[in-house]
């Protein structure tokens, strides 16, 4: 293992590499350390965080790196074993020409926010944001293309105050479009073509994906030309095939290449994950395992077809899981017989109250890029980068989510 400087900051690398050297003492005192490695941009994030020893230098990602391991694959010495331990070793991907955004980026400690899209979804989202989010987010910009419904929401969202209150919840202000991506996170809620109550679409969000394919791409331009460096965050459907829809255009230059000088893949998150858990938990509860559920159950893959639900990581029951999984993905449908478009749960559990999760640094559902695809699965903030939750996965288990992945990371 090799020891550097660069700018000021220590990293360590199983290369050697065109940086100053430096001590092993230096890097035992550091506070935060790099650790450099080199993997194809197309197949790898620009920054994670190194929270278990098996992710130091990898060659590759996978699906994998979610499987919790008994023993390291390397020799290293101690102090970094609890270095990592302690979430201060951050993996960054020297094959990206800009990886020294990685060094320079910090969460901001209140967030600025802006929504594109005020329909169903949005509106709600918008709402949830903030009655909630009043610990966290600066403020709210909004726009949308009927300036009515902007309108409406900026007199109607800012004469929310609850009556014990003594400041004011974030501020909701009009934003042009221009301007959408001065902010810390963008939030894409613009979709077209929503299957009317009666329309005969057996997966409602596949229906939706040719023209809000057309749509993101005009904005992961957008994000491209301004060289926006926050958090890309996606809740139109469907959410995972979106992400790399955007991760795809904004790192297209004008004669049609991939050069990578777009939004980083981590930097695009999809939120549609947290709502297909609530799902789960709900009809967990029918059926008196809810309690388990909330401490043991999770649910991973897209938001749709493919979607897998785990009754429990520590007492897997495949059977429950399949009845548990059936039912989530049918739940939207279930809604719609009712006469109504399944909205406010989607708009609050996968919107609202896991982007509030994930500005927190805390546990959430959301879509992130591993190894060319974006999958939903838990994971949080640390140290400004993605950290994943490893668990101890059955193999019947892991096996469906390695299925459901292949066929998210094949598609074009």
């Amino acid at each position: 293992m090799y020891y550097y400087r660069y700018n000021n900051q220590i990293f360590i690398s199983n290369k050697k590499l065109n940086f100053q050297n430096a001590s092993e003492k230096e890097a035992m005192f550091s506070n935060k350390i790099y650790a450099a490695y080199f993997i194809p941009p197309s197949q790898s994030k620009k920054a994670f965080l190194i929270s278990s020893e098996d992710l130091l230098f990898q060659s590759n990602e996978s699906i994998e790196m979610i499987r919790q391991r008994d023993k390291s694959i390397l020799n290293i010495p101690n102090w970094l074993v609890e270095k990592i331990k302690d979430k201060k070793v951050i993996g960054v991907n020297l094959n990206y020409t800009e990886w020294e955004d990685v060094l320079k980026y910090e969460l901001p400690v209140k967030w600025n926010i802006n929504i594109a899209g005020l329909g169903d979804v949005g509106g709600i989202l918008l709402s949830g944001l903030k009655l909630l989010g009043a610990d966290i987010i600066n403020n709210i910009g909004i726009f949308d293309i009927d300036y009515n419904k902007v309108g409406r929401w900026l007199y109607e969202g800012n004469q929310i105050l609850s009556p014990s209150s003594s400041d004011f919840l974030p501020e909701i202000k009009s934003v042009k479009f221009d301007e959408i991506f001065n902010c810390d996170m963008f939030v894409f809620c613009v979709t077209a073509g929503v299957p009317k109550i009666g329309d005969n679409a057996e997966d409602v969000r596949m229906a939706q994906f040719n023209k809000n394919s057309e749509i993101i791409k005009l904005y992961a331009k957008k994000a491209r030309d301004v060289k926006f460096k926050g958090i890309f965050a996606v809740v139109s459907d469907p959410v995972d095939l979106l992400c790399k829809t955007a991760f795809k255009w904004s790192n297209t230059d004008e004669n049609g290449e991939f050069d990578f000088k777009g939004l980083a893949p981590d930097q695009i998150r999809g939120y549609g994950l947290g709502v297909m858990n609530s799902r789960a938990a709900y009809f967990a509860k029918e059926i008196g395992l809810g309690k388990q559920y909330l401490k043991e159950g999770r649910v991973f893959g897209p938001h749709g077809e493919g979607l897998i639900v785990a009754n429990s990581i520590k007492n897997y029951d495949d059977d429950i899981s399949k009845k548990l999984t059936e039912k989530t993905i049918r739940a939207n449908l279930y809604v719609r017989e009712t006469g109504y478009k399944p909205y406010i749960a989607p708009a609050l559990s996968s919107g609202a109250l896991s982007i509030i999760s994930t500005l927190k640094g805390e546990w959430h559902y959301s879509s992130i890029f591993i190894d060319g695809a974006y999958i939903g699965l838990r994971n949080r903030l640390s140290s400004a980068v993605t950290e994943i939750e490893k668990i101890d996965i059955p193999d019947i288990l892991f096996n469906k989510i390695k299925k459901t992945f292949e066929v998210l990371k094949n598609y074009e």
